[in-house]
């Protein structure tokens, strides 16, 4: 293991050559610039995804069109991680099932006023999508137009967390225009203060300063945006002025930028293994508990991760401030069977560096426990639709659990119930649905996250999914960029103060 690192040490060495703005730390700005009067300069911003499913709302790519100042719900999230002002302005509880939202004055950037009928509309297509939004896993809801400046949504159970729901990027409000296909186009029908103009497959993006967006004018131009899934690539591309901005650089990586590029931000993001509960070798109870005390947590913290990231806790990590407290060990763990020689295959993806290696670190745990581990590692849009498939043994990735809907029972719900739309360990077992849907129904904030703690015991009681550390993320920022958006919720990283 520590060859591992060693190399990739030898090898950083060799390679050295929105309205959110005030929401999250920042590179600074402070609202006036020359180059704003001038109409502002471009911002060149490489990004670590590429679209995966033509950067339609409903999907991984829900965060894409957020990070890069292109799309917007009725609500977003502030830096508490309560649901904050968006396309709403404002919005009462009528009762258990019925929200009332009221709306501002804003265009679509087709030129399209923001309308009632419009904004229903978008959710009941985004309510109707297959697969739905993950944000809307065992969730139904109906929205419609009341009077000339509200929509009504009503869900079919009753649901405390719907404000913070509709801050999910996979909820993102778009012009009619938009859903003429079988997916959504975002190009010219979002709202944000960026509008996408052109996307050249998975390699690129073109987009422009929406001059009219309601939350003022923005400083850059426009942005050019290129998807460039390796890391190492993406970080030179930034120390050698090719782009302005490179998210998720790798902790390999770091070393070779500049103290003043290199932003470092905790998260809520948590890297897991998971394991296929439904088929193959991990259906077996004792075989997953003997996976899971095989793992050594720590290595992963200190040698893998070099330090930028926490071992694994639990389903929320040290970034969830509340969660520490509340924690309570898991429930209904099976005793551990001998491996045997047993026959895994570990799958994971590349776009985030560190967990290949992840995965290799596990292969040699495994190993030593009795287990035949096999690999498969691929660019992530080619790997997901398998991982759901259950096709592999076990998946290793990195998840964001407030990333969704900022509620910490969402993630629950769409990770790990019987019909939740990311459940990646295809588990399905009614102790876990149990225990999610009494926390669902809470609208007490303290009596919903102890219910989310103690679904989060039933769930790690399964051994469907072994945490193995809380990330911190690298972005790389040019000395001459100011105001990008650190967020730890990884849902945005432009807005209208940032500029070069």
């Amino acid at each position: 293991m520590r060859s591992v690192v060693s190399r990739r040490r030898l090898l950083a060495g060799l390679l050295l050559a929105p309205l959110l703005t005030g929401c999250f730390a920042s590179g600074g700005g402070d609202g006036t610039s020359e180059g704003d009067a001038a109409g502002g300069s471009r911002l060149r911003v490489a990004l670590a995804f590429p679209p995966a499913e033509n950067l339609s709302p409903y999907g991984a790519d829900a965060t894409l069109l957020s990070r890069l100042g292109v799309t917007e719900g009725l609500t977003a999230l502030d830096a508490n991680g309560s649901a904050a002002p968006a396309l709403a302005t404002s919005w009462t509880r009528e009762n258990d099932r019925t929200w009332m939202f009221t709306l501002r004055e804003a265009a679509f950037q087709d030129g399209e006023k923001v309308t009632p009928d419009a904004v229903a509309s978008a959710l009941t297509h985004a309510a109707e999508a297959d697969p739905e939004p993950a944000a809307l896993s065992g969730v139904t809801l109906e929205a419609a137009k009341e009077g000339s400046d509200k929509v009504r949504v009503t869900t079919d159970a009753p649901d405390p967390a719907l404000p913070l729901r509709l801050t999910s990027p996979g909820l993102a409000i778009l012009s009619p225009k938009a859903y003429g296909d079988a997916r959504p186009d975002p190009v010219g029908t979002a709202t944000g203060p960026f509008e996408l103009t052109e996307v050249n497959g998975a390699t690129a993006a073109t987009l422009d300063r929406f001059d009219d967006y309601w939350g003022g004018r923005a400083q850059a131009a426009g942005i050019d945006a290129r998807f460039i899934a390796d890391g190492t690539a993406r970080t030179n591309a930034l120390r050698t002025g090719q782009v302005d901005i490179a998210e998720a650089v790798p902790v390999s990586q770091a070393a070779s930028l500049d103290q003043e590029t290199r932003k470092e931000t905790a998260t809520t993001r948590t890297t897991s293994l998971l394991l296929n509960t439904k088929s193959g070798a991990f259906e077996d109870a004792g075989l997953r508990a003997a996976a899971r005390e095989a793992i050594d947590t720590s290595v992963f913290a200190e040698d893998v991760y070099e330090g930028v990231a926490d071992p694994g806790a639990g389903i929320y990590g040290p970034a969830v401030t509340w969660a520490a407290d509340l924690r309570t060990a898991p429930t209904g763990r099976a005793e551990a069977t001998d491996p045997d020689g047993t026959t895994v295959t570990i799958a994971t993806y590349d776009n985030r560096p560190e967990l290949p290696e992840v995965a290799q670190v596990l292969q040699q745990q495994l190993e030593r426990a009795g287990f035949t581990v096999k690999l498969e590692v691929r660019e992530y849009s080619r790997l997901e639709s398998d991982a759901l498939a259950g096709k592999f043994d076990a998946f290793v990735g990195a998840r964001n659990t407030l990333l969704d809907t900022g509620d910490p029972v969402s993630i629950l719900a769409s990770d790990y119930t019987c019909d939740g739309a990311y459940n990646l360990a295809l588990l399905c077992d009614k102790d876990v649905d149990r225990a999610v849907e009494e926390a669902e129904g809470l609208a007490d904030t303290d009596k919903r996250r102890r219910a989310a703690m103690a679904a989060e015991a039933a769930v790690l009681g399964t051994d469907a999914v072994v945490p193995l550390v809380h990330q911190r993320i690298i972005t790389g920022v040019g000395t001459d960029v100011q105001g990008v958006i650190l967020d730890p919720y990884e849902r945005t990283l432009v807005g209208t103060g940032t500029r070069r």
